[in-house]
């Protein structure tokens, strides 16, 4: 993260052990001291309106857009030309982000890889990334940003992430909770069902990309029917 000038550090429910000893490269040690530890991927991400995960391909079917890594650039820079907050979330060395996981990101981030080794070390996973961030979309010189290469489908992805304010992944997770209280009080779904339909809402939710407009019209539409229903 130091050396491709990224700072903001937040690590999910790490092992405490480990965690204690952890240690940094010479001059980053300022990247693991102001590093935030929460115990969810959901506060991790909370304030973030555009969530990336990454991953292999390999053996998942992804359940949101995928972006190839070298196309990234133009959705980082609209995301940051209308004010919002991006999180990149990488999973543990030892098996990635899960299913559960990836069910807060708007996008997932595919590295091209050879087919005879797909997976990555997570540290050159995190470098790969970043460079490309550095590269394509950070600025070095200030007042000028290098502007990519783009594609219809890229193009139309950022006609997407071209409304008016963003809305942070909190205020999904909290139109989220209305909506299965709702699917609760209408017997919509079972309690066998809950935890299924809690992950299949995350996803819509994120794959809408409501405006702040939206959610405002969804919060009030939904608390509406809560009422009713409740009476």
């Amino acid at each position: 993260m130091a050396n491709f000038g990224f700072a903001h550090l937040v690590v999910v429910a790490p092992y405490e052990p480990h965690w204690q000893e952890a240690r940094s490269a010479v001059d980053s040690e300022y990247v693991l001291q102001n590093a935030r530890c929460v115990d969810s991927l959901a506060e991790a991400v909370a304030g973030a309106t555009l969530v990336f995960g990454t991953g292999s391909l390999e053996a998942r079917k992804p359940e949101q857009p995928v972006v190839q890594l070298p196309m990234i650039a133009p959705l980082f820079q609209a995301e940051l030309a209308r004010g919002g907050k991006i999180a990149l979330v990488f999973g543990p060395e030892k098996h990635g982000l899960t299913r559960e996981d990836l069910s807060w990101c708007h996008r997932l981030i595919e590295i091209p890889t050879s087919s005879v080794q797909p997976s990555i070390n997570l540290g050159q996973a995190v470098a790969i990334c970043l460079y490309e961030i550095s590269s394509h979309v950070l600025s070095h010189e200030p007042g000028h940003t290098r502007q990519p290469e783009s594609t219809p489908h890229l193009n139309e992805i950022k006609h997407d992430l071209s409304q008016d304010a963003s809305n942070t992944s909190g205020d999904l997770d909290r139109l989220a909770s209305l909506v299965e209280q709702v699917m609760v009080a209408s017997r919509y779904s079972p309690k066998t069902m809950q935890e299924a339909n809690r992950h299949d809402l995350r996803l819509s939710l994120r794959r809408l990309m409501f405006t702040r407009h939206d959610l405002r019209r969804a919060l009030g539409l939904f608390r509406r029917v809560l009422h009713a229903l409740n009476r």
